[in-house]
């Protein structure tokens, strides 16, 4: 491992929603110890509007500079972390230089949600939150214990915080 920041790749298949609102906020929690990048597997090629406004709204985060990119861009860096927040990214993750750790956050899509705004603003809400709290715990774990069977934990241990199975 490297000494920090370490450097973290954040992947989703669009890279529109989840990845975006997990980089923002690891960038913020992090303060610094993590260089923060997302990419996708399929990039949209734009980010989803409710994906910055849940960031501002709910975390006083500005993440108007974020761009919907390739995880090709990346290909090539040699990353201490690679995190999946979808099941298609964590199904077909390319392997990078550097023996990164690896880890899945996956969260169901809020982009996938239809019905009315609030019904598409509370999916939203819902999927930072559990973003929140994995990278919260993330955040937390000393950089002795910033290995794969700790860091792959977090989910199962944020599930036992929010009481849910």
């Amino acid at each position: 491992m490297s000494q920090a920041p370490y450097k973290v790749l954040i992947l989703c298949t669009g890279n529109s929603a989840r990845s975006i609102i997990a980089e923002y906020l690891l960038r913020a929690k992090g303060k610094g110890g993590f260089e923060t990048y997302s990419a996708g597997s399929h990039p949209t090629g734009r980010v989803n509007p409710l994906a910055l406004w849940v960031l501002q709204d709910r975390y006083g985060l500005d993440a108007t500079a974020a761009r919907s990119k390739s995880w090709d861009e990346f290909k090539a860096v040699p990353f201490d972390f690679v995190i999946t927040v979808c099941d298609n990214a964590r199904e077909s993750c390319p392997i990078f230089p550097g023996h990164p750790v690896t880890a899945h956050f996956g969260v169901p899509d809020p982009a996938a949600v239809e019905g009315s705004m609030e019904d598409k603003q509370r999916a939203f809400i819902q999927a930072a939150s559990q973003l929140s709290a994995r990278l919260d715990l993330f955040c937390a774990l000393p950089d002795d214990q910033l290995q794969t069977r700790q860091v792959r934990a977090i989910p199962e241990q944020a599930r036992q915080a929010e009481g849910t199975p």
